[in-house]
């Protein structure tokens, strides 16, 4: 075997007798600073929509004159609507007037409880309380309980009452976030080692490494930690869900790697450190290009427009850095410990035949795979293509765009109160449209609104108490965050700078138009430079440029296949709506994360062609790295499932695509499509180097593969 090239060997100190214990004791104190830092994650976290928009929309103009004209900073609004089935009584009106003045003690500071607001039908009644959102995030479930008990306590017999409005969708996505903390780690937890337990059905091999995973998961997260509090980068519940995933995944994913190779340098030689540094040095160009890729990725997200776009690439490539450190650093130092004890019960002896064994004799099910594909290549390729191209047809019923009540897989109070006062009230009345003008602009406005016929009601105008700054709040005929009532919206700013009217429109719906529109951009941009960064780093790795082109257009349509897929699935569960970030966020996973397993299988090849030559090494690669690979895949396949069974619609439809997108990516397109097309385009595959010819002399037969 050739000696592994210095400057690598020099890396892979973690698997050396004395660098062991350098990495661990650096890990110590990695791992106090990632345990203080995490759990302060949670205190700087904010999911407001409002502070995910982009710095120059409109809607995030309009806020800033609303914290700094109209006080309205930290304000949200808790709807307390009382309905019956017939016209309400002087005693159920008396209730509510006392419940007015109840409730004002919740209420934020200098602020007081508005109406009671009657409906035309005489059969309901509405309050609207200002709330402060620190009160939300302090203890939103305590507030909600005491206002609870103030309205059930004098509730008349055949009068419903409930809550809905910002402050009811506050808490309700509030309460979805949390399961993003607990729930979702011990899921992702139990996924992890479930397949490792399966792979290596080995203890040491379950416990070792979810103990370094772990160890770099805190890590990430003190970093995250400190990007939120001295980079201003916006943390979510959102990009932090996504980080614990993330992590979990392409650790697991290195970790099987590394374990593979390990496995089988202990094979063939008798030190168990030698094997640990040939493992470290082999598997590294493939661990450190996936991550390379990954995180050159996430580094053009800050990019973005949209604030939480742009904030998920600092903190994912936290992650992706500290999942790609703990792998070749602390798992190969913790290894050590142990030697080949860490495979027990299964234990790899040194066997000096193995150094000539065919690839055949220890991966026989693959070994029948290659055989399969190098007989047929054109007819494999072809078909898999065909297979790919019929998924993406399930793209053309995608259809973009969450309204509020979807953006939760499951139904809550406050939307079921938002439908029953929309039977007595304008639909959009829990979220009006909000204009902000000049004084002077105060009768021209007024006409634009009335002359809207998607404008149900405007209320007073209201005066800011320092400036001549105007609101006017406007209720929409159709619920807030519907097809017809963001084109009333758009018809609105249409009209005002058609006129010369100098306002800003906001709101809910406003806010919702603007996060599209953003997101649109986004998608423009950010999908260009993706796919560029993605190709320069494998023309660098593999320094073939056909190589290159043919891996990025496997890439480009295994994900137009599984948005294709996943879509199905979508429709068939009914969350035939998509999130407007759905397309990039997919993209990027899938793409920058999905390529991994055909670099791993391609840096294989390329190490095996010199010596065995193009056709044989081809084969060769995908027969010793096809267990691997694809239990990798699995493994990243799974994690992400997990958020799928979140309650967040964006998430779990997140979830489910790079589910299919990365079960498509190592199981057809790295097993299947890929191998056949290098066999298919033959040595003119490492244009413009000649890779096989180069290395020709060097060539050993492989006899028993001849008909691989």
């Amino acid at each position: 075997m050739s000696t592994p090239p210095p400057k690598r060997a020099v890396l892979a100190f973690a698997g050396t007798r004395r660098g062991r214990w350098l990495a661990l004791a650096v890990w110590a104190l990695l791992a106090a600073v990632g345990f203080s830092l995490a759990p302060q994650l949670a205190d700087i976290q904010d999911d407001a929509q409002i502070n995910w928009l982009p710095a120059d929309a409109e809607s995030t103009e309009a806020k800033r004159v609303a914290e700094a004209e109209f006080n309205q900073n930290g304000l949200t609004t808790l709807l307390v609507v009382y309905t019956a089935d017939t016209p309400l009584t002087p005693s159920d009106h008396a209730a509510v007037e006392a419940d007015r003045t109840a409730l004002d003690a919740l209420a934020a500071p200098g602020e007081n409880t508005a109406g009671p607001i009657p409906s035309d039908d005489g059969e309901a009644l509405m309050l609207v309380v200002p709330i402060a959102e620190t009160a939300i995030d302090d203890d939103g479930e305590a507030l909600f309980a005491e206002a609870d008990s103030i309205i059930q306590a004098g509730l008349p017999d055949g009068l419903e009452a409930g809550f809905t409005g910002g402050a009811a969708a506050s808490l309700d996505m509030e309460s979805a976030f949390e399961q993003l903390d607990g729930p979702l780690t011990y899921m992702t937890v139990a996924v992890v080692a479930l397949v490792l337990i399966l792979t290596y059905r080995s203890p040491l091999l379950l416990l070792l490494p979810l103990v370094c995973i772990a160890l770099s998961e805190q890590l990430a997260t003190g970093l995250a930690y400190l990007l939120g509090t001295y980079a201003n980068v916006t943390i979510n519940g959102q990009n932090t869900g996504i980080l614990t995933v993330l992590v979990f995944g392409v650790s697991t994913d290195y970790t099987l790697l590394l374990v593979s190779r390990y496995r089988e340098e202990l094979l063939r030689d008798d030190d168990r450190f030698a094997a640990m540094r040939k493992a470290l040095t082999r598997s590294m160009p493939a661990i450190v290009a996936s991550a390379g890729t990954v995180i050159l990725a996430l580094a053009v997200m800050p990019l973005a427009s949209v604030s939480s776009t742009a904030a998920l690439g600092p903190v994912l490539i936290a992650g992706v850095v500290s999942a790609v450190l703990a792998s070749l650093t602390l798992l190969p130092a913790v290894l050590s410990l142990f030697g080949r004890a860490v495979f027990w019960p299964v234990v790899p002896r040194y066997d000096p035949a193995e150094a000539h064994a065919p690839a055949q004799h220890r991966h026989r099910f693959w070994g029948r795979i290659a055989a399969a594909v190098g007989v047929r290549p054109r007819l494999i390729a072809l078909a898999t293509t065909t297979g790919l191209i019929l998924l993406t047809l399930g793209w053309t019923s995608l259809s973009v765009g969450l309204e509020r009540s979807e953006l939760l897989t499951t139904e809550t109070a406050s939307q079921r109160v938002s439908a029953r006062m929309a039977e007595h009230y304008p639909a959009g009345s829990s979220e009006p449209v909000e204009i902000y003008l000049h004084e002077e602009d105060t009768a021209a406005a007024l006409a634009v609104l009335e002359a809207e016929a998607g404008i149900a009601q405007i209320n007073e105008p209201v005066q800011a108490a320092a400036s001549d700054w105007v609101r006017i709040d406007a209720v929409l005929a159709d619920e807030a965050s519907s097809d017809a009532a963001e084109h009333t919206v758009l018809d609105v700013r249409e009209a005002f700078a058609d006129n010369g009217t100098d306002t800003l429109v906001s709101g809910p719906t406003a806010t919702q138009i603007d996060l599209a529109d953003g997101n649109d951009r986004d998608l423009r941009l950010l999908i260009p430079l993706i796919l560029a960064v993605v190709f320069l780093v494998i023309v660098l790795l593999l320094r073939a440029i056909t190589a290159a082109l043919v891996l990025m257009a496997c890439t480009v349509l295994s994900y137009a296949a599984a948005v294709g897929a996943a879509n199905l699935i979508f429709q068939a569960t009914g969350h035939g709506n998509v999130d407007t970030s759905f397309l990039l966020m997919g993209f990027l996973f899938l793409v920058a994360m999905g390529i991994d397993y055909t670099i791993f299988l391609m840096t294989r090849v390329r190490e095996e062609v010199p010596r065995w030559g193009h056709r044989v090494g081809t084969l060769r690669a995908l027969t010793l790295t096809g267990g691997v690979i694809t239990s990798a895949g699995i493994v990243l396949a799974a994690t992400f499932t997990v958020l799928a069974l979140m309650p967040l619609t964006m998430l779990m439809q997140l979830g489910i695509v790079v589910c299919v997108g990365v079960l498509l990516d190592a199981i057809i397109v790295r097993t299947l499509l890929v191998p056949a097309l290098a066999l298919w385009i033959g040595d003119k595959l490492w244009w413009p180097g000649r890779i096989a010819e180069q290395h020709a002399e060097t060539r050993e037969p492989e006899p028993q593969e001849a008909s691989v």
